[in-house]
């Protein structure tokens, strides 16, 4: 695993140990951000189910000005830690073990806006339309910004949900990666 562009391209990330975690492969990773970006002026973001936070810190490489990490696994919290050193990256991060609803419902009260959101929930895990339900009906997304849901294959995720209209979808191997965001009329345009 390595940071594929931007200011701490090439960096190589740790993995977090065990089998617990499904690093986003370098492949997937890039075809994410060329559907979003590919670069950033600035923003906050937010890697929900961050494992070893390879997302977030592409992000960060990429553009974005500050990135909050969330994770309910101990040594993943550890592996993300590493790696925000590993990358000069710890005056832009902030890293949290928490599960996505608890830290969802800490970031409302903060009133925070993200540019980006990352959903990569593991497979087996059904709760992400509930998530981006939750995402949509409390504001958490700027209206310029995009929810990054990576998935199974065969998980069909709805078209709309809420507010959220899905822009794009494309399938690699095994994994689906949906990208939600407003609709043009909802962003002004």
């Amino acid at each position: 695993m390595r940071v594929i562009s931007g200011k701490c391209k090439g960096r190589q990330l740790q993995a977090v140990p065990g089998m617990t975690t499904r690093p986003t492969t370098d492949k997937v990773k890039e075809a994410m951000f060329n559907m979003v970006g590919p670069y950033f002026h600035g923003g906050i973001g937010l890697d929900l189910f961050a494992g070893s936070g390879g997302l977030g810190i592409e992000a960060l490489s990429r553009g974005l000005d500050k990135v909050i990490f969330v994770d309910r696994d101990g040594k993943a919290i550890q592996t993300i830690r590493q790696n925000i050193q590993l990358c000069g990256l710890l005056n832009q991060a902030e890293i949290y073990r928490n599960d996505a609803n608890r830290a969802l419902k800490a970031i409302m009260k903060r009133g925070i806006r993200f540019t980006l959101i990352f959903l990569d929930p593991p497979y087996k895990n059904k709760e992400l339309e509930a998530l981006i339900s939750m995402i949509d009906e409390h504001e958490l997304l700027e209206k310029e910004g995009y929810i990054i849901a990576e998935h199974a294959e065969e998980t069909e995720l709805p078209q709309q949900i809420g507010n959220l209209v899905k822009v794009k979808h494309e399938t690699y191997g095994i994994t689906g990666v949906s990208i939600y965001g407003y609709i043009a009329e909802e962003k002004g345009e």
